[in-house]
């Protein structure tokens, strides 16, 4: 089945002006058409050129003497060297402390109240030396604070739980030696 042309269908293997398809899409071929535009002066156009505002301002480097720097008394304007020849550069970024040696340090300290956490810290700081020295953060300090007293901390609690169960022990010897 084939459908009739519309009505404003032109054929394009045609070569006359009537062919080509309008200017504007929304304008009909039967439409009048539109006017060309002037090519005279750009009424919007201002009268005079306009500066760019974005533009950098007009920058002349001082003369100075012969040696190169300012004369005694005067600070060297930005991008030249200080008197002593060298550059100055900005101080590099601080690096970051490494939140796993800060950890470390707060749950071996609080194994002293809760027995538990002092053994957790020693190896959280064990992983944050691990985690500083591949990463280059801060906390390397923090870290082995944290490991030392934890490992003293276990170590202290290990020695008592053994001094507890010796005692129970002896009392334990001791009360069935008895003669009641």
């Amino acid at each position: 089945m084939t459908y009739p042309p519309p009505s404003e269908w032109q054929d394009p293997a045609r070569s006359d002006p009537s062919s080509a398809p309008p200017l504007d899409p929304t304008r009909s071929m039967a439409d009048p058409p539109v006017p060309a535009q002037s090519t005279g002066p750009d009424p919007y156009a201002p009268a005079q050129p306009v500066a760019d505002p974005y533009a950098a301002p007009a920058y002349t480097v001082p003369a100075y003497p012969a040696s190169g720097h300012p004369p005694a008394g005067y600070a060297a304007p930005a991008g030249y060297p200080p008197p002593g020849g060298y550059p100055v550069y900005p101080y590099p970024p601080a690096r970051p402390t490494n939140s796993l040696a800060l950890v470390s340090l707060i749950l071996s300290v609080l194994g002293v109240t809760s027995c538990i956490t002092a053994p957790i810290g020693a190896i959280l700081g064990h992983v944050a030396r691990r985690q500083i020295r591949e990463r280059g953060e801060d906390g390397d300090g923090l870290a082995k604070a944290g490991i030392i007293v934890g490992w003293v901390l276990t170590g202290l609690i290990g020695l008592a739980i053994v001094a507890y169960v010796l005692f129970i022990v002896f009392v334990v010897s001791q009360s069935s030696s008895s003669t009641y």
